[in-house]
């Protein structure tokens, strides 16, 4: 898996307990797996469908690196599945996994629609 994604863990992002409060790492995760959706489906019109259950592991606190990976589990026909780790880059521990994320690929009246990809691509190889 790759991380692509790496976060600075702020007084703002703290729960009363002093540690990465749940939710914001949960919306950091939705935007990571929506930004790269839209990098494979190159479609900007994508939303989340589903997300698996989750199992807090390990926390970060203030001044930690929190770094998220993303890589493809399948496509789908308007649809792809991905799978997300999000790791303590200072302590090397596993915060949480995500066996499971569903995001859908979108036509400009926000139906789903095909997509016609088959595989990962990297931006690199398009070019």
């Amino acid at each position: 898996m790759k991380f692509h994604t790496r976060k600075w863990v702020k007084p703002g992002d703290l729960n009363p307990n002093g540690t990465l409060f749940g939710g914001k790492l949960l919306a950091w995760i939705d935007e990571e797996a929506a930004l790269y959706t839209v990098v494979q489906l190159e479609n900007r019109k994508t939303v989340t469908a589903y997300m698996s259950e989750i199992s807090f592991t390990a926390s970060a606190g203030q001044g930690d690196i929190v770094e998220i990976g993303m890589d493809v589990v399948k496509f789908g026909e308007s649809s792809i599945t991905l799978t997300c780790q999000v790791r303590n880059m200072m302590t090397r521990e596993t915060i949480l996994t995500v066996d499971k994320i569903i995001m859908v690929n979108l036509d400009k009246n926000g139906k789903p629609t095909p997509h016609g990809k088959t595989q990962k691509e990297f931006v690199k190889d398009r070019l």
